[in-house]
């Protein structure tokens, strides 16, 4: 007890000590002073569970798995047909999926089991933590459970995968894609990377795919290439509705990725005969707990309250773009820990949130505006500006802006208006702290601006409405270079 009072009365010391007094170094102060423990009871039973951590890259592209150039000069020795088929065989009569066994799928069993044996170790390190997710929503929607192997081929199972053309996440959702099936993107996450949520959507998706096409091979073609590709597969092969029928007519992709994906049921299900071990530098899915976070926090905050490290957070909570989870009233985010970390958060929820909240205010962090990607913006062009950099600006291509604002050419204006529909914002930088505007009124209409370090003329300008960057240039004789305290003359007023 007298821990716990002296604890409170630290706390309320720090919201009421005298202004000159630098709270920051006094919140500090008492997380050394009060170290945040668990429940005890609690903590004891989480105890009875030993974690191991797994490490991700930030991003990575992919195209690991579905590579025609890849298997071309594959070592096909010591693999006889006659064991290859016979084993596809008795996996074949335990699925709904037509697993073929033939000579393209045999080069992706090759390239899987021989070349790329330690990448598949990893693999299955990783499937203790993917897999009981992706098989009890599998369950949910009444799927084959067999395509929890589709994430290793789209993603490697990893949910900060990047593809060349822009998809994201475990399942490899494009932008479009990912909305038409419930994932958002926002200044602050990106629900293609959530695994709980993707693997919602991809679940959604192959379903609405196998109604269509009553076949999980053309399902499958379907979720890599787009319905469309395989109508127009159908099409050409005569009205054939067997893959491998129709492969010739697919783009060359996806003629890999079906082949791809049943190499990889033969590989995962044959590992301990093909002599692949798991890697054992992971944490198992039950190990891990999930809370609904009420007000915003940091990665940064969160390590000072719970013992994680930065890359074990970021490897359990890929979602967040910056490291930081918002409050978004119309949509709660969720916070993944290891359980022995989480009992320390929901012990001491209340109080983080209070440290968390007053860290903020103290350092006047200036954090990104949240905003939904498809939310509708009006672009006012400056001087200078082109197609394709407001096109960069907002994360769209320049087809995009021509069509949603009826331009017949890449000619744009000073001053034009154009509607964009982002699909990135900029935001400001999480490690740089930028200081507030210095403003000085110098007559009625009229102030002088002190630049501040990034501060672009673009960027001045949009702060004062009717004000463009060619403005301040005439204002004030300069040319586009402009430089930290540098005085800048404004008449807000025409």
């Amino acid at each position: 007890m007298k821990r716990i009072f002296a604890f409170i009365f630290a706390f309320f010391a720090i919201f009421t000590q005298a202004q000159t007094t630098d709270s920051t170094d006094n919140i500090t102060e008492i997380l050394q002073e009060f170290n945040f423990e668990d429940d005890p009871i609690a903590a004891a039973l989480d105890s009875l569970l030993t974690l191991r951590y797994f490490r991700l890259p930030a991003e990575a592209d992919t195209n690991a798995f579905v590579n025609d150039t890849a298997i071309e000069n594959v070592d096909l020795a010591n693999m006889p047909d006659s064991l290859l088929a016979y084993r596809m065989e008795q996996l074949n009569r335990e699925t709904p999926f037509d697993l073929t066994y033939n000579a393209t799928v045999k080069r992706y069993i090759a390239l899987y089991s021989h070349r790329r044996k330690e990448q598949m170790s990893r693999m299955l390190g990783l499937a203790e933590y993917y897999f009981p997710l992706f098989e009890s929503t599998l369950d949910k929607y009444n799927l084959p459970l067999e395509l929890k192997y589709l994430a290793i081929v789209e993603s490697a199972l990893n949910p900060r995968a990047r593809s060349r053309v822009g998809a994201k996440g475990l399942w490899q959702f494009m932008y479009t894609t990912g909305r038409l099936n419930g994932l958002s993107v926002s200044s602050y996450v990106d629900e293609r990377s959530d695994p709980y949520k993707s693997t919602e959507a991809a679940c959604q998706f192959l379903s609405q795919l196998y109604r269509i096409f009553g076949d999980w091979n053309l399902a499958l073609a379907a979720y890599n290439s787009g319905p469309g590709n395989v109508n127009k597969a159908i099409r050409r092969s005569g009205g054939k509705r067997d893959y491998w029928a129709i492969r010739a007519f697919l783009p060359r992709e996806t003629a890999g990725y079906v082949p791809a994906f049943i190499a990889v049921n033969y590989t995962m299900a044959y590992a301990e005969e093909l002599g692949i071990k798991p890697t054992p530098s992971i944490f198992s899915f039950y190990e891990t707990d999930t809370v609904w976070v009420k007000e915003t926090l940091t990665f940064d905050q969160i390590k000072k309250f719970v013992n994680i490290d930065n890359e074990t957070l970021e490897a359990l909570n890929p979602s967040y773009k910056y490291n930081i989870i918002p409050k978004v009233d119309k949509e709660p985010y969720f916070l993944v820990l290891p359980r022995a970390e989480m009992g320390v958060f929901i012990n001491n929820e209340d109080t983080i949130y209070a440290l968390a909240k007053k860290e903020i205010e103290e350092k006047e962090e200036e954090l990104p505006t949240y905003a939904e990607m498809n939310e509708k913006v009006r672009h006012r062009v400056s001087s200078g500006e082109t197609l394709g950099g407001i096109a960069e600006k907002y994360g769209v291509r320049v087809s995009d802006i021509k069509r949603w604002n009826g331009l017949r050419s890449d000619i744009i204006r000073q001053g034009q208006r154009l509607t964009v529909f982002p699909r990135k914002f900029p935001v400001a930088s999480q490690s740089t702290k930028k200081s507030k505007p210095s403003v000085v009124k110098t007559g009625k209409n009229s102030i002088t601006y002190t630049v501040r370090s990034g501060d672009t003329l673009y960027d001045i300008a949009k702060l004062y409405p009717g004000i463009s960057a060619d403005n301040i240039k005439e204002w004030n004789n300069i040319s586009n270079s402009i430089r930290p305290g540098m005085k800048l003359v404004i008449h807000t007023q025409n």
